[in-house]
């Protein structure tokens, strides 16, 4: 039957193709298939793909948590996305287990397609392991798009989990899970001990249409992507003269990783002697283990040649290695696969392939694929996992039974405790009352880093095991259940036992005297059978405990007595009045004015006030203005102590202004962040409003980017550095403060460069406590015209997310050095948001950048601070990065202009005898066969095979 899909499904290959294909690949196409796993998540039903010819099953059965959902405006007619699994939003895990053979290689791949939003406040972002190693962080942003996430590994057991877990926005979800096994020695690297694979990119480079390429066209059912569909793969930067070719001819593909003959049917060719692209690496930069595919699939003369090597823009050439597909290959319509075991990339991949001089044909490509080195996370010990496998199959079929994955990783089970080592170890079991019978299994007592065991309230049977390995065990309950015997003798030599619970069993015999002397906290009552030696010893024991008792509470009485006489007579009259006068209130200045409003400010906890007297005299009486903010000018002063301050003086002192005052005043006393301006004092005076700031010696950004031609430039580590400072003092407003605070105004003017060149974000006189419930919204709509959230205009309210889109608007002046409002720069696009957004996702970076920058910072690194920014400044607030996350991006962005990574470089790292590459080395580094790289420690030498 799965023979008959596969030929039949094939049609569009040459007939002598398939029967070469069956002839080499017996197990792929027949035995193979029968081994995929394809599970529709939420399906109601099995059926089989009539595109594929693949058959799927429902995880009806299979995943007893979660709930299906119908996903509403599914993408193309594919059934397998007609529903989603949504899982509860707790911090647990909900894991597939599918079957494997132990160290055969697997593809597993995830697929996830959310649909409308509907009610829902917010997209899904969630994360993925398989077993307990991470294996990504699923983030929506587009409903319609089908994101798929691919693993490949080499099965450690006889089974994986797959768990959906820690949800940080909306539901956790899951549309698909596949297994496809691989053949022979398909995708073995020299880590696979240490290291799965994480599929980051596999183009099909001339590609027909933006369709994918997989099953039946590619025997093993990867998924291979046009290079048109831009939006999956970021694919920008096509060099001029790039053109489509196609053959129908077969390839020969008899190499290691058997790509499919329809990828390698097709190519980019540069006829103007260069081919490059540019696509985005998602968690990276890392280390990572690529491929180029080359066939040539055109028929060259025989005084021509097709020769081409790899070039980096701004990089002096550092290979002399020269591509000749046929002679590489050995013949025409042979592919020709330079594999590259392990090589560092950046978050963004560029790759340029240039004509050498002596060729007279430009440069091809079919493929690439690119997959980043994932460390492999320790499970849960084995032992362990083995004694909390046989309680669970101790007790009927309950919930608490079919907790799937590893016991502690990503979240542990809600019965046990983990240690966080390598391996984690139990160190907690609680199953109180959970219907369990049998005999407590032998093996417990291999669970050496144990000190709570909780087993009382079950059935349990026969006597106690051997647990004289248990010497972390502090706690055990064993009460209320049928367990008989004797008592053994090792409980007396367990170093940490401090409370055993006996009572209401059927044990019997003498009790051991160890467990009688005070030490373990004891409890045997209801064991018939079960006694502790001589009633008269038993007597004078008792009698001479509560005499030593009494005793001790009396000499503590007495003790005590003696103290507080000793303590009074020290106490003299002038240290009692001293005292009382330093419990008086504040002697702070008050006006009528603020008294009769409401408004005085002792009620806010304000402990600093300053004279208008006094700021008369620091200011040389308001004579030099440095700038005006929200609600006022301000005026550069001098403290009488040196101290160098900016005053903010209220230009209005009517009703809504004053409260607007007490505002500012209360928050800033109140909130203190290295990146927040601080408040030093207040005055409030004769109607007089003021606020006294740290003077911040280098002004605004706004000044360094649109100020004086002769003004010197930021470079681009001076902004990267600015644009994180900031966003840090966003970030604090955001998630520091409770409840959490909006600013409401966020733009270059409000970010003030102290005398170091730091960011501090100011004026909060616009700000306001977000409401103190789940939405965070703020009904006061007040900004600035360029910055200000779109959104508020259909909804007019106000959020976190609203800052982001602001800061996004700043992220962009920073990348452009143009102001956000101007018909000269961006002529009918008005504002930078369209004007930059039209270009980027062009994929014309260069256009936006600041023409200070070209040449002085890392077209990377650029790209990445762009691509944050226009997330920042989407339509929909649901679809905007949280700050922590905008963080992430601008330190990544840094990390790359910078050229170093620390986890990079630990990756990098090894023996002596290797030298480590530049993390901005991408697809060819050589073609070079070298030795095996060193993975001591889980570090990983670059190297290229």
């Amino acid at each position: 039957m799965n023979k008959k899909v596969a030929l039949s499904s094939g049609s569009s290959m040459a007939f002598y193709f398939v029967l070469y294909l069956f002839s080499v690949s017996t197990i792929v196409c027949n035995c193979q298939v029968t081994e995929f796993i394809s599970i529709d998540c939420g399906g109601s039903g099995n059926y089989t793909d009539l595109k594929t010819g693949l058959a799927w099953i429902s995880d009806n059965g299979i995943m007893n948590n979660g709930k299906p959902t119908i996903v509403q405006n599914p993408t193309g007619n594919w059934m397998q996305y007609q529903t989603r699994r949504d899982f509860p939003v707790e911090n647990k895990k909900y894991c597939y287990t599918v079957n494997t053979k132990e160290r055969r290689r697997y593809l597993v791949r995830a697929t996830f397609l959310y649909g409308e939003l509907g009610d829902e406040d917010a997209y899904p972002k969630f994360d993925l392991y398989v077993d307990a190693t991470k294996w990504s962080t699923v983030t929506i942003l587009d409903a319609s798009r089908v994101y798929v996430k691919e693993i490949i590994i080499r099965a450690p057991s006889s089974s994986v989990d797959v768990c959906i877990c820690c949800a940080t926005t909306g539901s956790p979800f899951i549309s698909t899970l596949e297994l496809r096994p691989l053949n022979l020695s398909m995708y073995a690297t020299d880590f696979e001990d240490n290291f799965f694979l994480e599929v980051a990119a596999r183009v099909n480079f001339g590609a027909p249409s933006k369709d994918v390429v997989r099953y039946p066209d590619d025997p093993y059912d990867r998924i291979w992507e046009s290079d048109l569909d831009k939006r999956q793969n970021y694919l920008v930067g096509v060099a001029p003269g790039t053109i489509r070719i196609n053959t129908s001819k077969n390839i020969d593909v008899r190499t290691r990783e058997y790509p499919p003959v329809k990828v390698m049917q097709t190519a980019v060719v540069g006829t103007e002697a260069v081919l490059s692209y540019r696509l985005n690496l998602e968690d990276f930069p890392a280390n990572a283990r690529a491929y180029a595919y080359f066939a040539e699939i055109e028929d060259l003369e025989a005084n021509e040649t097709r020769k081409f090597k790899l070039s980096l823009p701004n990089v002096p050439d550092y290979s002399n290695a020269v591509v000749n597909i046929a002679e590489n290959a050995n013949g025409s319509y042979t592919l020709y696969e330079p594999s590259y075991m392990n090589v560092t990339l950046d978050f963004v991949l560029s790759f340029s392939f240039v004509k050498t001089r002596d060729s007279t044909r430009g440069p091809l490509l079919n493929a690439i694929e690119i997959s980043k080195y994932l460390k492999i996370a320790s499970k849960s010990d084995a032992q362990d996992v083995s004694v909390l496998n046989a309680l669970r199959n101790m007790s009927a079929e309950t919930d608490w039974t079919k907790e799937g994955g590893d016991p502690c990783v990503p979240a542990r089970w809600d019965w046990v405790t983990c240690a966080s080592t390598a391996p984690p170890r139990i160190t907690k079991i609680a199953l109180s009352g959970k219907n369990l019978k049998g005999q407590i299994p032998p093996e417990i007592n291999n669970m050496e880093q144990l000190t709570e065991l909780w087993l009382d309230g079950n059935f349990l049977t026969g006597q106690l095991p051997d647990m004289s390995n248990l010497v972390n065990l502090k706690i055990m309950h064993l009460e209320n259940n049928k367990l008989n015997g004797s008592l053994p003798e090792y409980l007396t030599s367990l170093p940490n036992l401090q409370e055993l619970d006996l009572q209401n069993n059927s044990f019997s015999g003498k009790m051991p005297p160890g467990l009688l002397n005070g030490k373990v906290h004891i409890n045997y009552e209801a064991n018939p059978g079960l006694h502790k030696g001589s009633r008269k010893r038993e007597h004078f024991e008792l009698v001479l405990g509560i005499s030593i008792a009494v005793l001790a509470v009396l000499l503590v009485l007495v003790l005590g007595s003696l103290l507080l006489h000793h303590r009074r007579r020290n106490m003299s009259p002038q240290k009692t009045e001293e005292q009382g006068h330093s419990l008086r209130a504040s002697t702070k200045p008050s006006t009528a004015y603020s008294v009769s409003r409401g408004w005085h400010l002792t009620d806010e906890g304000i402990s600093y006030y300053i004279s208008l007297s006094e700021l008369e005299e620091a200011t040389k009486f308001f004579s030099k203005k440095i700038g005006k903010g929200s609600f006022g000018t301000v005026y550069y002063g001098q403290m009488k102590d040196g101290k160098e301050v900016a005053v903010k003086i209220m230009a209005d002192s009517s009703s809504h202004l004053t409260q607007q005052f007490v505002t500012e005043v209360s928050l800033l006393s109140r909130i203190h962040h290295r990146n927040l301006v601080p408040l030093i004092g207040y005055c409030e005076e004769e109607h007089q409003r003021i606020l006294v700031y740290e003077y911040m010696h280098n002004g605004t950004l706004r000044d360094h980017i649109h100020g004086s031609v002769n003004q010197k430039k930021l470079d681009w580590l001076a902004r990267l550095r600015v644009a994180e400072d900031a966003a840090k003092g966003l970030e604090y407003l955001h998630t520091g403060c409770n409840p959490s605070i909006i600013h409401r105004d966020v733009k270059t003017s409000n970010i003030l460069l102290d005398i170091n060149m730091r960011a501090k974000v100011s004026d909060f006189g616009l700000s306001r406590q977000a409401e103190d419930d789940l939405t965070h919204i703020s009904s006061v709509a007040r900004g600035t015209v360029g910055y200000l959230d779109p959104e508020y205009y259909a909804n007019q309210q106000l959020t976190e997310k609203s800052d982001v889109y602001s800061f996004g608007v700043v992220l962009l002046e920073l990348t452009s050095g143009k102001k956000p409002v101007s018909s000269e720069d961006f002529g009918s696009e008005l504002n930078i948001v369209h004007w930059a957004r039209s270009l980027i996702r062009k994929g014309d970076v260069t256009s936006v950048v600041d023409p200070y920058l070209i040449g002085n910072a890392k077209i990377e690194s650029i790209w990445r601070v762009a691509e944050v920014a226009i997330q920042c400044v989407e339509q929909r607030s649901v679809s905007r990065p949280r700050m922590q996350e905008v963080i992430l991006a601008i330190q990544e962005a840094a990390k790359i202009e910078k050229g170093t990574d620390d986890d990079t470089q630990k990756l990098a790292s090894g023996t002596s005898g290797y030298k480590a590459q530049s993390s901005r080395k991408t697809l060819l580094t050589s073609f070079l066969e070298i030795g095996s790289p060193d993975v001591s420690n889980g570090c990983l030498l670059p190297s290229a095979r």
